[in-house]
């Protein structure tokens, strides 16, 4: 199952106090994601929450997500977690809901070497019962996972793409040699990500098609036609949400966003909290420049 284009890290919208998961509201996102041309949704990731969902609400999550795509594009799981039989057992869970795929990130906390790392992921592609897209994000978990260890799990029969966040381009110069038909190498920094792409990459896991999804797809659909020019017009319109998704950690801004849609309210679990009220009104003028909101309404 080959991925592609605007890949969105979806956000779990909880309702007002944040004890229950607001289904309303996904329902309304992952709508919001298909009219606007999103090429796969990704569940239960950090932009989700998952830390903060308890077994019952992810499976419940997942498999609402599944039902409601009804196949029209992949659904991933976010299944990584410290311990390798745990992640075997989460993506085990995550395949019994429905979804597609499992995201699976290099183990945070535990800072495994990188012969660790290969056996981990293996060990995951072999007996979790999901395709896996390996997903590198040091700056959440302590650990890298390198361009010669990529390879060797590249060739792996269940191992079918890496979500690389470091934005770095010579991190994502030492993959693109491993991207083909069968293994995906797709960013996970939007802001780096139309280099990426236009250097070969096959798209993005991205944060800001949670806001954005039209521009986003549009940017995808451009930077693979070549059209770099065409490509860096729509990523200038959205540097300012990439700055503004960055004022505060993810998915905090992105939860605020997402409440002026009328899409789910900007409440977070702890230890995370609702944004800053001082960051309000450049959150507001960001989605009345990009056109999400009118600006009668930013100044109520």
């Amino acid at each position: 199952m080959a991925l592609s284009g605007s890949i969105t890290a979806l956000a779990t919208p909880f309702r007002d106090r944040a004890d229950t998961i607001d289904l309303d509201a996904c329902a309304a996102l992952i709508d919001y994601q298909l009219a606007g041309g999103t090429s796969a949704i990704v569940m239960a990731g950090s932009t989700g929450e998952a830390a903060a969902l308890d077994e019952e609400e992810y499976s419940e999550l997942l498999a609402f997500a599944a039902e409601r795509v009804a196949r029209r594009v992949p659904v991933l799981a976010g299944t990584g977690l410290s311990a390798t039989q745990k992640t075997i057992t989460q993506t085990q869970r995550a395949r019994a809901a429905g979804v597609d795929l499992a995201l699976v990130v290099a183990p945070p906390y535990v800072r495994p070497t990188q012969e660790g790392l290969y056996r981990h992921f293996c060990e995951v592609a072999d007996h979790g019962g999901l395709p896996v897209v390996l997903y590198n994000v040091p700056t959440r978990t302590a650990c890298d996972l390198l361009p010669e260890t990529t390879a060797r799990l590249a060739v792996h029969g269940n191992i079918v793409g890496i979500k690389e966040a470091r934005p770095e381009f010579e991190r994502m110069r030492a993959l693109l040699d491993l991207n083909n038909e069968r293994f995906s190498v797709i960013s996970g920094d939007d802001p780096s990500s139309l280099d990426a792409m236009l250097a070969g990459a096959s798209g993005v896991i991205s944060v800001a098609s949670n806001i954005a999804p039209g521009y986003m797809s549009a940017l995808c659909q451009r930077a693979a036609a070549g059209d770099a020019a065409g490509a860096k017009a729509i990523d200038n319109k959205l540097k300012a949400l990439y700055d503004f998704l960055g004022a505060e950690p993810n998915p905090i801004p992105v939860k605020w966003c997402l409440s002026q849609l009328g899409i789910g309210s900007p409440q977070m679990r702890l230890p995370l909290l609702p944004l800053s009220p001082g960051l309000h009104a450049q959150g507001r003028d960001v989605l009345v420049r990009l056109g999400l909101i009118e600006a009668a309404r930013a100044v109520s």
